[in-house]
C-alpha cells in the first residue's frame, strides 16, 4: 500500500535521499531512479511511495512520486502561444512514464545476463579443453564475491558520507574477472548505475576481460 511522506535529505550530486514518514520509525532511503514524477526531488517535497526492507539495511522506497499537493522544483513553463485552432498536448501519465522507464531498465538487464552466460560458457569450454584447472574457477567465484562486497561497502560509505572505495579498485576487480559480481551488485544495490563515465569504463573492463578469456582459449589454434 502506498504511503505518504516528506523528503528530508536530498543529495542532488549523489542522486539519493531520504523520506520521513509518520508510519515508519526510520527515514526511508530512495534513489533518483526510484523517482518517477516530473522534475526532481527536493527537501520538503511531499511524496507517495512503496516501502520495502532489504536484509538488515533498513527501509527503502520504490515507485516514489510527488503527492498531489507537492511543489515540483521545475522552472515555470513559458505560456504557450495563443492558437485557437490547436489544443495543447497533454503530458504523459505517471503510468506511461513508469512503463517506459521499466522497458529502458530491462534492456541492459538482459544484455548483462547474456554476457554473463557467455562468460560462463567460455570458462566451461576452457576447462573442457584443459586450458583452465578447476581451482582457477574457485578463485574466480571468490573474486566475484569480494567484488560484490566492495560495492556494498562503497554504497554503505556513500549513505553514511564516510571514506569511499576508490573507483580504480572497483574497475581493477572487474577487469581481472570480477565484473559479473560487479554487475549483480549494481542491479541489486542500485549503486553506480547513474554515473555515465563510470559505466563506460565498467563496460570497457567487461569487453577487455571477455576478449582476454576468449584469446587464452583460442591461443593454441594459432600456434
Amino acid at each position: 500500500m502506498k504511503k505518504q511522506g516528506t523528503v528530508v535529505r536530498w543529495n542532488g550530486e549523489k542522486a539519493f535521499g531520504f523520506i520521513r514518514c509518520p508510519q515508519i520509525p526510520a527515514d526511508v532511503f530512495f534513489h533518483l531512479r526510484d523517482f518517477s514524477g516530473p522534475g526532481k526531488p527536493a527537501d520538503g517535497m511531499q511524496v507517495t511511495f512503496e516501502d520495502i526492507h532489504v536484509g538488515g539495511k533498513g527501509p527503502r522506497a520504490l515507485s516514489v512520486e510527488p503527492a498531489r499537493n507537492a511543489i515540483v522544483n521545475d522552472p515555470p513553463a513559458s505560456p504557450p502561444p495563443v492558437q485557437t485552432e490547436l489544443l495543447p498536448r497533454s503530458p504523459p501519465s505517471s503510468r506511461a512514464r513508469s512503463q517506459w522507464q521499466k522497458r529502458r531498465e530491462e534492456r541492459p538487464l538482459w544484455i548483462g545476463l547474456g554476457l554473463i552466460g557467455f562468460w560462463l560458457l567460455l570458462w566451461l569450454v576452457g576447462i573442457g579443453l584443459g586450458r583452465f584447472p578447476w581451482v582457477i574457477l574457485t578463485a574466480v567465484v571468490l573474486l566475484n564475491l569480494v567484488t560484490f562486497y566492495m560495492y556494498w561497502r562503497d554504497k554503505h560509505a556513500a549513505i553514511n558520507e564516510v571514506q569511499r572505495t576508490p573507483e580504480d579498485w572497483l574497475h581493477g576487480l572487474a577487469v581481472v574477472g570480477g565484473w559479473p559480481g560487479a554487475w549483480f551488485a549494481q542491479q541489486i544495490l542500485r549503486h553506480k548505475t547513474s554515473k555515465l563515465p563510470f559505466r563506460r569504463i565498467y563496460w570497457a573492463t567487461v569487453a577487455a576481460n571477455l576478449l582476454a578469456l576468449l584469446g587464452w582459449i583460442a591461443w593454441p589454434a594459432f600456434q
